[in-house]
């Protein structure tokens, strides 16, 4: 889970409270910081952003050296800081941001959170699509020299059970398949998964690795990093 860090003492107050397609999703600000809840879940909040940062950086250090303009997809809008961080890297080319919940695209656009993002979503190698992840994988064209996904709570801990669809057998084949050769995929996790490294050596994946993320307290982030070879 993204850690909800900071005072417990401050009570959230609800910005917006919508229902869509996949349930609620609801805003909220508390003190300085913004959190998003989807059916009741905590997904993600503001007040620290090194593990989304992290899923980006680690997916371009584990790139070929000197592969140029090399296109990202990041999976899951969430608070804007992993598509910030991108636009942040002069290296990247297409950028491009699959998000299933429009409440969470409006809310950047021109909402509560495009403070994080704006530059971001002005930038032109930039593109967001309203879109459900695992569908845009399995019927998309194009392929991604880096594929940086964080749409829930790890792939031990889905938010919702379509979710587990993407660590499947065939949510990772449609992954490998979308990557150049080369290709990284980056999936941020709550917790290391043994199973899922196990996963991604079965799907064909070479140089499976986890990078962790050091947080104030508690178990850490990591960030699961698999090749597809070249």
């Amino acid at each position: 889970m993204h850690h909800a860090h900071g005072p417990d003492t401050l009570a959230p107050v609800i910005l917006e409270r919508r229902e869509g397609p996949y349930g609620e999703v609801v805003l909220r600000r508390r003190g300085d910081d913004f959190e998003i809840i989807a059916n009741g879940c905590f997904l993600m909040d503001t007040s620290d952003g090194r593990s989304e940062r992290l899923l980006i950086d680690a997916a371009l250090a584990a790139l070929p050296a000197g592969r140029p303009a090399p296109a990202v997809l990041i999976g899951g809008l969430g608070v804007g800081f992993s598509l910030a961080r991108a636009a942040a890297e002069p290296r990247w080319g297409r950028i491009t941001v699959v998000e299933r919940e429009r409440a969470i695209v409006d809310w950047h656009l021109g909402g509560p959170l495009a403070g994080i993002s704006r530059a971001a979503l002005a930038d032109p190698r930039t593109a967001v699509l309203t879109a459900d992840l695992v569908a845009h994988l399995r019927t998309a064209t194009e392929r991604y020299d880096a594929l940086c996904l964080d749409i829930d709570n790890g792939p031990d801990w889905t938010v919702t059970e379509d979710n587990g669809n993407l660590y499947s057998p065939a949510g990772l084949a449609d992954c490998h398949q979308r990557l150049t050769p080369g290709g990284v995929l980056a999936v941020w996790s709550a917790q290391p998964s043994e199973k899922f490294e196990q996963a991604l050596r079965n799907a064909g994946f070479h140089g499976v690795r986890t990078e962790e993320v050091g947080v104030a307290r508690g178990v850490p982030d990591v960030v699961h990093l698999a090749i597809r070879a070249a």
